[in-house]
Order: C-alpha cells, then sequence, then structure tokens
C-alpha cells in the first residue's frame, strides 16, 4: 500500500509539473505566424501552407474599376476592413522591427515578412491615388446575415474610399504608419520595395493632414463594425514611424508641436495609438535624442502611467484583473488588448534594458526583466496556464477551442467538398452543429473568458469565441521575444 501511494504522490507532483511547465513559446510563435495564411483574401500562391483555404474573392475592386484582389479577412466574417487591417500590418512590422534578430533565430522571419508583405502589397493597391484611399470592400451587415466560406460568398463586394471630399484622417494616417513601419523592415533586403513603402506612406501622411475628418463618418457602412473616436492618435503614430523611418526632422517637429499627448490611456488598441505613440517617443529619450522636459516629458510620463497600472503598480487605478490573473477590459475580445499591452511592454522593456534604466512606478522600480515576467504570465494565461486549464490559441497544446466563430474554419474546406454551401445552409449545416470545426485555424487567438475566467466554447458566443488579426498580430513580436 505504502508503494501505491508514493505512486500516486509521485504522478500527483508530475501533473502539477506539467501543468506549470513552460509553454512551447517557438510553437506558439510559428502558429501565430502561420494563422495569417488562413486570413488571406484573393489569389492565394503556391508556397500557401494553409491547405484548407482556397482562392476567394478575385473580382474585389472592379465595381471601382481598381485592382482592390488581396489583403486580409479582419476575423471570423468576409469583409476587408481597412482600418484594423493596416493596424494589423502596423503590428506585424513593430514586431519584426523590434524582434527581427530573435524571429530571426527560430527561422521565423521570412514567414513574418510574407505576412506582412500580404498586407502592404493590399494597402499599395488600395492607395489608388495620392488622394484616394479604398477603405472596405464587401458590406458587413449583408455579410453577417450569411454563414459562407469565403471561397462560395455571393454577398454584395462594393468598394468604399476616402478622398479630398470624403476624408479618413485616421484610416490614411494608420496606412501611413504601416508602410512606414514595414518600409523599415524590408530596406535590408528589398530596397525598392521599402522605398516604394515610404513613398506611399509620406503621401498618405500629408493626405490624412491636410483632409481632416474621421473615416466613419465619410463611410457609413464602417460605422457599426469599426467605428473610429478620433484622428489625433493616427496622425502622431504615423509622425512617429516616419521619423524612425526617414530620420526627417520635420515629424518629429510634428511630434513636438501637438495640442495632446493623449495623457493617461487604459488601452491600446485599433482604435486608440497613444500609448504607440508615446512608447517611440519615450524610446528617442532613452537613446538621448531627445531631453526628457516639456511635451517630450509628458510624452514618457503618460506611458510610464501606462505600465505602472498595467503590471499593477500604478496609484491606485490599474487595470482590472480577473481572479485567474488576466488583465480584463470588456467582455468583447478581450484578448486584443492584452497582446497590444504585452507588446508595449516587450518593446519598451527592450529599450529600457538597452539604456540600462528601469521603470519608475509610485509604489516600485521595476527593471526590464520584471517587466518580461509579467508578460510571461499574460501569454502563459493565454496558452493555457489559467483556470479553465484550455489554450486560447487554436491547435496549440491539447485543448483549445473547438467551435471557433469562424466561417472558413467552421464549414468543411472547398477542397474536400466543392458543393456550394449557400448563405443560410451555412446556419443550417454548419454554424449550428454542435462538433468541433473541420478546420483547425492554427495560431488564431480568441475573443477570451470574462471578468470571472469563464469561457463557452459555442460558435454562437462571437463575444469571446471569435479570433481577429489585431489580437494575433501584436503576439508575434511578444513570442519572439520568449522564445
Amino acid at each position: 500500500m505504502a508503494v501505491k501511494h508514493e505512486l500516486l504522490l509521485l504522478l500527483f507532483v508530475l501533473s502539477l509539473c506539467m501543468h506549470d511547465a513552460t509553454p512551447d513559446y517557438h510553437q506558439a510563435l510559428s502558429k501565430s505566424i502561420l494563422y495569417f495564411e488562413a486570413q488571406r483574401s484573393g489569389k492565394l500562391p503556391t508556397n500557401q501552407r494553409v491547405q484548407w483555404r482556397g482562392d476567394s474573392a478575385l473580382n474585389d475592386g472592379a465595381d471601382a474599376g481598381v485592382d482592390l484582389v488581396g489583403g486580409y479577412y479582419d476575423s471570423g466574417d468576409n469583409v476587408k476592413f481597412g482600418f484594423p487591417m493596416a493596424y494589423t500590418v502596423t503590428m506585424l512590422a513593430w514586431s519584426a522591427i523590434e524582434f527581427g534578430t530573435q524571429l530571426h533565430e527560430k527561422n521565423e522571419l521570412s514567414n513574418a515578412q510574407e505576412a506582412i508583405k500580404w498586407g502592404t502589397d493590399y494597402l499599395l493597391k488600395a492607395h489608388a491615388a495620392s488622394q484616394v484611399l479604398y477603405v472596405q470592400v464587401g458590406d458587413g451587415y449583408s455579410d453577417h446575415a450569411c454563414w459562407e466560406r469565403p471561397e462560395d460568398m455571393n454577398t454584395p463586394r462594393n468598394s468604399y474610399r476616402i478622398d479630398n471630399t470624403k476624408p479618413g484622417s485616421d484610416v490614411a494616417a494608420e496606412s501611413s504608419a504601416a508602410l512606414a513601419a514595414s518600409s523599415i523592415v524590408f530596406q535590408a533586403s528589398d530596397k525598392n520595395y521599402a522605398n516604394k513603402l515610404l513613398t506611399h506612406a509620406k503621401q498618405l501622411f500629408e493626405f490624412g493632414h491636410k483632409h481632416m475628418g474621421l473615416y466613419s463618418d465619410s463611410i457609413q457602412q464602417a460605422r457599426g463594425f469599426y467605428p473610429s473616436s478620433g484622428y489625433d492618435d493616427e496622425l502622431l503614430w504615423a509622425a512617429s514611424w516616419l521619423h524612425r523611418a526617414t530620420g526627417e526632422q520635420a515629424y518629429l517637429d510634428f511630434l513636438a508641436n501637438s495640442s495632446t499627448t493623449g495623457g493617461k490611456r487604459t488601452l491600446f488598441s485599433w482604435d486608440d495609438k497613444f500609448v504607440g505613440v508615446q512608447t517611440l517617443v519615450s524610446k528617442l529619450i532613452l537613446e538621448g535624442k531627445i531631453k526628457e522636459e516639456g511635451i517630450w516629458g509628458e510624452y514618457k510620463k503618460a506611458l510610464d502611467e501606462f505600465m505602472c497600472s498595467m503590471i499593477q503598480k500604478g496609484n491606485g487605478n490599474n487595470v482590472k484583473m480577473s481572479p485567474g490573473g488576466m488583465l480584463w477590459w470588456q467582455p468583447w475580445n478581450n484578448f486584443q488588448y492584452t497582446t497590444s499591452a504585452m507588446l508595449i511592454l516587450a518593446s519598451h522593456s527592450n529599450h529600457l534594458a538597452t539604456s540600462g534604466a528601469t521603470l519608475h512606478c509610485p509604489g516600485a522600480t521595476v527593471s526590464a526583466r520584471q517587466l518580461i515576467s509579467f508578460i510571461r504570465s499574460q501569454v502563459n494565461y493565454i496558452l493555457g496556464a489559467n483556470p479553465k486549464k484550455m489554450s486560447y490559441m487554436v491547435g496549440f497544446s491539447q485543448v483549445y477551442p473547438g467551435q471557433v466563430h469562424h466561417r472558413a474554419a467552421s464549414i468543411v474546406s472547398i477542397k474536400k467538398d466543392r458543393a456550394r454551401v449557400t448563405c443560410n445552409g451555412g446556419f443550417d449545416s454548419w454554424f449550428n452543429r454542435n462538433a468541433p470545426n473541420p478546420n483547425v485555424i492554427d495560431g488564431a487567438v480568441v475573443g477570451g473568458p470574462d471578468a470571472g475566467d469563464s469561457y463557452t466554447d459555442s460558435r454562437s458566443n462571437y463575444q469571446q469565441a471569435e479570433p481577429a488579426t489585431v489580437t494575433t498580430a501584436p503576439l508575434v513580436g511578444v513570442l519572439a521575444l520568449l522564445a
């Protein structure tokens, strides 16, 4: 009996060790980049690795006489929304810039560059003239009324644009930031392409600055899905990346002459870029390129306050945490804010370590190593160290969401069954089917659990079960750091 008890005790200890084991960050990194191949729109390349997807939306832009084939679907639907797509590209590019060495060491840099280029190639097409930018293809309302594979869809594919009569400073500037950041990524490997990206980035910044307005005021069809709350942050964001890409004083002056630094923010997202601006400005301060005084000091103070509240060392106004240790913002796709915040922390930890500096919070002095420890806790939660003992990255670990709210993943691959899935037929045969999706969308990060760490694995639970490119993109750089 004693031997039996000892064996049971040993098995229990081993199970604890397995639960507390460090996740395979390298595998998670590879899957996070692979995910973007599942989100591709257009004619798929010969080296496509996600084989259950096929060509789709090959006539996009035809209604406007332009080629808008390509780019990414934003989440679990089949619309191409330019605002989150540009942010996705910026996050991928920032990941590659900040953690390019680590990506290279893990043999993932070329895959990351391909993911970026799939987005930038589309943004170049969308920027059809100096003051014309196509910012949406497809209609969200008719698309959401159907449950179809992108390869089958027959919903309207109308093209929507901003121009000098219908401004969109926010989306123009975010597209500028995406192209400017990406130009840095390709500067060493393809200088001509990098220069082309930079030319378009400059034009888009000027366009957004010259013709002020919210894109979701100009494009009513975007308002119900990705409305913009302002454009000051995107213009500063674009200027920050253009300065980093060119070193030109004019862009630094734009930041210096701003009427706002954003102040302390509560999150960083596709709609709020102030924290990103503050991070890039703080980098310049740490490098000694500008002095921590005046408006520059305001930018850095705001960033420090954001980070202190994130790591629970703020002055009584920290970001809420769930009982299981998850940062919590809101019920709908909460993880998008987690991954974006972790890229901020990861990048700033790099900047602090390089300059030998620390983060000063109200109750503590925090080192770069401690920031990384906090990042690891949040990433581990996503990858399975949570009360549900479930990975919220699809395809990672043994237990992960099976009923992901994603049209393409939830319907049999067109390569297995070419019979057309109709608009309503998709709901009848696939959406309402109480079984795991037939296709595993590796690397997709679902919206995540609620404030009490509860998660329901159901396709109809779109607030928790739908993945999005804006969620996984920042995670690429974070995982590269940890891998």
